[in-house]
């Protein structure tokens, strides 16, 4: 199959570069004049949908239309298509980077936070250290990146450059894409739409701080590899063969240490190319499994020993692993919202990937590895929960392949050269350029709440993080810092010598009676703290957001825990800004007990 932008042009090249030239950089003006107008200080249960600014709209629908407009046309130059998809991810990736004045989700500062105790430590340390969060440095990969990052760039921690993550690990993904899709079509309209596609809905918010971002971008790699030098059996000659041998025992072993989930859908990825008469080679599915296998048998074996028997009992139990359950359940008009139209999203790309494969049989059939790779991470769903999110991980890892027959589902028949030559190049049916327009369109402005609705959770503003580096700030060793849950900026901050404690953890009826009696339960769970360390209570902006928007607790039950340990005996204010509060368990008196 050959694109039939390789036809000669029949206009010059000036000519036909004006109008695809003027729409994106008008479209990335709007979008430059929507960030630098764009107010977040009172974002509402919609999150970014509502804040931004009209203009972000109209460059992004503009930005999608030129984008439709230059792949139907077979004579355009065939830089426009990268060109777009780029300034896609920056109006996708960087708009928050530029929007907030500090860097999203509870996760990626609590990333920071290991990044920090590695840096302070200078070495890994075990549970009897560490306790849970020995995990971190049990899978060391991205850590140790970051940390070298942060040294190499002469900055006091990641937060100064994590805010840009997402923009960063998106482009990562492009190459190992670019080298997929190209194994398998060499028509570049259907290439760079499978990349558009596969962006839009990726919105599943892996792409930020994280090790997940890093080994999806080496899981893509290896696929590549492997689609693109071992079908047939195996790369030719034995040198040839070596190098490639080497890049792959590489990758696979930079994902090993990166990632606990990556490597299994690595395994059962590569299991599926393997049932193909296309990739019999197994030098790729052993190389995984035994660098798998031997990491989780020397490092990793004091995580999975202690897993172990929760993971066992995970095992078949589909219903529960794909349920989201108490403190995961979208509450309130906005969030609810947001929910639905990113499993719209998520399952109109499903639909459109049947669609293609049906309707385009020469490349169902040419592609059908990559139809596998979208398949192969269901299974997945009867192996664990992992902490509720395996849906989301799964939608991710099915991407890649969905994506390219979800674009062959919006392009007409793709025709060879020849045909064109004999026959002309005949006019495309009105419903091939209208219908798959809406269509993407409806897609990609959908990504924006389905990945930006709930920016009231993950946002917080400068002064929330002041507030919660002046109890740290005050904290000594030994101490314990109480919230009610861990939506909060450094929620982790120095946990090797401080702990940390969040309420809405623990059983329902424990939750209960401290929302009928505040004070005084806090107090009691809060007693435990050892001189010289001292016990604090943070609330926080964050904590209500999330609170209520994921059916935690209500907003009036947290104002009321605030106000009945504000107003008690036992408790001090310490700090206090516009984003919260923070109190300490008062001390009792000599002879007080």
């Amino acid at each position: 199959m050959t694109d039939l932008s390789d036809l000669p042009p029949a206009r010059p090249w000036h000519s036909s570069t004006v109008w695809p030239a003027a729409a994106l950089l008008t479209a990335l003006a709007l979008w430059g004049y929507a960030v630098t107008h764009t107010d977040v200080s009172d974002l509402d249960d919609f999150g970014l949908v509502t804040a931004v600014h009209p203009a972000f709209w109209a460059g992004l629908a503009l930005l999608t239309a030129g984008f439709w407009f230059i792949l139907r046309g077979p004579r355009r130059h065939p830089v426009w298509a990268p060109a777009y998809v780029l300034g896609l991810l920056v109006m996708e990736r960087a708009t928050q980077a530029v929007i907030y004045p500090t860097p999203l989700y509870a996760w990626a500062w609590k990333h920071d936070a290991v990044i920090d105790h590695l840096l302070t430590a200078g070495r890994l340390q075990n549970a009897d250290v560490l306790g849970d969060m020995a995990v971190y440095d049990q899978w060391p990969g991205f850590f140790a990146a970051q940390a070298t990052l942060v040294k190499l760039f002469g900055v006091d921690s990641a937060a100064q450059f994590m805010a840009w993550w997402p923009l960063v690990s998106s482009l990562m993904l492009l190459l190992p894409l670019l080298l997929i899709y190209r194994t398998f079509t060499e028509d570049r309209r259907l290439v760079w739409l499978a990349v558009w596609l596969f962006y839009v809905a990726n919105w599943v918010g892996q792409d930020y701080f994280s090790p997940q971002s890093v080994a999806f971008a080496l899981h893509l790699g290896v696929l590549a590899v492997v689609l693109r030098r071992y079908a047939g059996g195996g790369p030719a000659g034995t040198e040839r063969q070596a190098v490639w041998t080497v890049l792959l025992t590489v990758l696979v072993g930079a994902v090993v240490v990166t990632h606990q989930l990556t490597p299994g859908m690595l395994v059962v990825s590569l299991a599926a190319l393997f049932l193909t008469r296309r990739y019999r080679d197994k030098v790729p599915l052993i190389t995984t499994l035994v660098i798998f296998l031997a990491w989780c048998l020397t490092a990793a074996l004091p995580f999975l020993s202690a897993t172990m028997p929760d993971m066992l009992r995970s095992i078949g139990d589909v219903g529960g692993n794909v349920a989201t359950g108490y403190g995961a359940t979208p509450t309130g008009t906005g969030a609810v919202t947001t929910s639905w139209v990113a499993r719209l999203l998520s399952g109109g790309v499903l639909l459109l990937a049947a669609a293609g494969a049906l309707r385009q049989p020469v490349l169902r059939h040419r592609a059908l590895p990559l139809g596998l790779l979208a398949l192969a991470p269901l299974p997945m769903f009867a192996a664990s929960s992992y902490g509720s999110e395996m849906i989301f991980r799964v939608l991710m890892f099915m991407l890649p392949g969905a994506a390219f027959f979800a674009a062959a589902a919006l392009l007409p028949q793709v025709r060879t050269l020849a045909a064109v030559e004999a026959h002309g190049v005949r006019p495309v049916p009105r419903r091939y350029v209208w219908l798959p327009l809406l269509a993407l369109l409806a897609g990609t402005l959908a990504f924006v709440p389905s990945y930006s609705g709930k920016d009231r959770i993950s946002y917080f503003p400068p002064a929330e993080v002041d507030l919660v580096r002046q109890v740290f700030d005050q904290a000594p060793d030994g101490s314990l810092v109480v919230a009610a849950d861990r939506n909060y900026p450094l929620a982790y901050a120095d946990y090797w010598r401080v702990d940390h404690y969040w309420f809405l953890d623990d059983a329902r009826h424990h939750v209960d009676l401290i929302v009928r009696s505040p004070a005084a339960t806090l107090a009691r769970d809060m007693a435990s703290v050892e001189s010289p360390g001292r016990a604090y209570l943070l609330f926080t902006q964050g904590q209500f957001a999330d609170s209520e928007m994921n059916g935690l607790l209500t907003g009036a039950q947290v104002d009321g825990i605030e106000k009945s340990v504000a107003a008690s005996p036992l408790f001090e204010r310490v700090a206090v800004n516009s984003a919260g509060s923070a109190y300490v368990l008062k001390e009792p008196k000599e002879g007080g007990r």
